[in-house]
């Protein structure tokens, strides 16, 4: 999960890669792993849109 995740595999890829019901059990699985690219992702995109971070963030 988390090279296929660091190399921009979709989550919703590595779920029928791997086989799972759906998202929540992958999500459940690799919450240690996903948090952290989901958190990088939104930051990315606040650079992107020109959102300042809320204080304390």
């Amino acid at each position: 999960m988390s090279l296929l995740s660091d190399k921009g595999m979709r989550s919703e890829d590595i779920t029928d890669l791997r086989g799972h019901s759906g998202m929540t059990v992958t999500e459940s699985a690799y919450r240690h792993h996903l948090r952290p690219v989901l958190l990088s992702r939104a930051i990315a995109m606040d650079e992107i849109l020109g959102v300042e971070p809320e204080p304390g963030a």
